[in-house]
């Protein structure tokens, strides 16, 4: 919840909408809905007005119950809203002074109710929130939304177009030789190719016995030229940025040199992404490398890409989270978007089917000492990005000399994050005088402090809601 006694503090963002709302329930105020809903959830508040210096005042809304009462009935038509994700504690009436105004608590909707939209077609009355504004989804994220609602898994789809020359023996070999060397108590020897990719999902057999893949088999056997005809914007990029000079090594998917498909991918990176790291780290970096593949929507634009430098490894995915960002990273869920790959993998001891393996990151770097991870959830197009710093906090050595002024850093910061409505590191650091520890110290703190908030999808912070 946001501080009422402060609400003149806060500001419109992608978390925060205000609305004057004198006149009954606006119609942009459903739009703001789906929007809430459909991205990362917000708090909308009727009877606020914003100024021209971006600060909110209230205004006195003359009879709040009965504009609760008309939103109850609308949000409950299903000719009007798609779905009612709220419950009755989410809408309250507020307080303030001499004023009465109206919060709307709205959370991020499971993605089984995605997209949330107002009217009777997703794709004309489905919105997100990008920034401080509503905008209107495109076809292609109603359609991803639509896809991701379904109980099986994109992966699962069986490919009747497509007959088993689309694998890459070679990979199949390789697969092979890793269950045949974890998997000791079996006589793998005794079963055909063909048999091993049905047992374990990669290929189907329709009613006249003839051999299919799988969308997950094809993604993780096939060859690249086979998959790209499937998904368009396929694309793997392996990148080293380790000097002065830039790209010190490079491996794609679309080079010719190689198949070009996930299991491929894994095995040739699984050695590089972790050379000259510590070995403590080495099964939590390739944890993070699985989860990103099991979770991507190889559909989605931009593709897979890891980017590996000197201080830090950022893995990114197209896609958004199926769960909420705090669940993955507590752990306890899972909920892949390619159940068939997170199988595969799992049977060779590669990723985590647990809920278990971004927490797992977490522990593996607090224990360090290290930076903690990031990891930033971004629209237009879906992306997720993973940012694991290789090298220690050292934040805690500036603890003496920088306690003494940080309550006039503290203060400077909020009277510019409150006019500026966002604030990036870099800001920090030229604002303040501040180097980058100092800078990050002063961030941090002040998120602790419940301040602040990081951006989800966008480098910056906001204050906290």
């Amino acid at each position: 919840m946001i501080d009422f006694e402060r609400i003149s503090q806060y500001h419109e963002n992608n978390r925060i909408e205000a609305k004057r709302s004198l006149g009954g329930l606006p119609k942009s105020l459903w739009e703001t809905y789906s929007a809430f809903a459909n991205t990362y959830g917000g708090i909308l508040l009727l009877g606020v007005e914003e100024l021209s210096d971006k600060s909110f005042q209230t205004v006195n809304l003359p009879c709040p119950e009965k504009l609760v009462e008309e939103f109850w009935e609308i949000i409950n038509d299903r000719e009007r809203v798609s779905v009612n994700i709220l419950k009755k504690q989410d809408v309250t009436i507020q307080t303030i002074g001499e004023d009465r105004i109206i919060s709307i608590m709205i959370p991020r909707a499971d993605r089984r109710n995605k997209p949330v939209y107002i009217g009777g077609n997703p794709y004309l009355g489905s919105y997100r929130r990008d920034g401080e504004g509503d905008y209107h989804c495109s076809r292609e994220e109603v359609q991803t939304m639509l896809r991701d609602r379904e109980e099986r898994t994109q992966d699962e789809k069986v490919l009747f177009h497509k007959d088993t020359s689309v694998f890459d023996r070679e990979t199949i070999r390789r697969y092979r030789t890793y269950l045949e060397d974890i998997h000791t108590g079996y006589d793998w020897k005794q079963y055909e190719d063909d048999q091993i990719l049905c047992g374990i999902g990669a290929a189907q057999r329709d009613e006249e016995g003839l051999l299919h893949p799988t969308a997950a088999g094809l993604l993780v056997f096939g060859f690249e030229d086979e998959i790209v005809r499937e998904y368009p914007y396929f694309y793997l990029d392996y990148q080293e940025r380790m000097g002065e000079k830039g790209l010190t090594e490079r491996l794609v998917s679309n080079s010719g040199k190689w198949s070009g498909n996930l299991f491929d991918f894994y095995l040739r990176i699984s050695g590089k992404v972790v050379r000259g790291l510590p070995s403590d780290i080495h099964r939590a970096v390739r944890e993070a490398v699985a989860n990103c593949m099991v979770n991507g929507d190889y559909l989605g634009r931009g593709g897979l890409v890891i980017v590996k430098k000197k201080d830090d490894l950022r893995i990114s995915n197209p896609g958004s989270f199926r769960i909420d960002i705090r669940d993955a990273v507590n752990g306890g869920k899972s909920d892949p978007r390619n159940a068939l790959i997170a199988r595969m993998f799992n049977l060779v001891k590669v990723g985590s089917r647990t809920g278990k393996g971004v927490p797992d990151i977490y522990q593996v770097w607090e224990k360090k000492g290290w930076k903690m991870p990031q990891v930033k959830e971004r629209l237009q197009p879906d992306r997720i990005t993973v940012k694991l710093p290789l090298y220690e906090d050292n934040t805690a050595q500036l603890d003496e000399r920088f306690f003494g002024k940080y309550q006039k850093y503290r203060d400077d910061l909020i009277n510019y994050v409150t006019r500026v409505i966002q604030v990036e590191n870099i800001t920090v650091m030229e604002r303040l005088a501040l180097d980058r520890q100092e800078a990050e110290q002063l961030l941090q703190q002040m998120e602790e402090e419940g301040i602040l908030m990081p951006m989800e999808g966008e480098n910056g912070y906001r204050l906290k809601i």
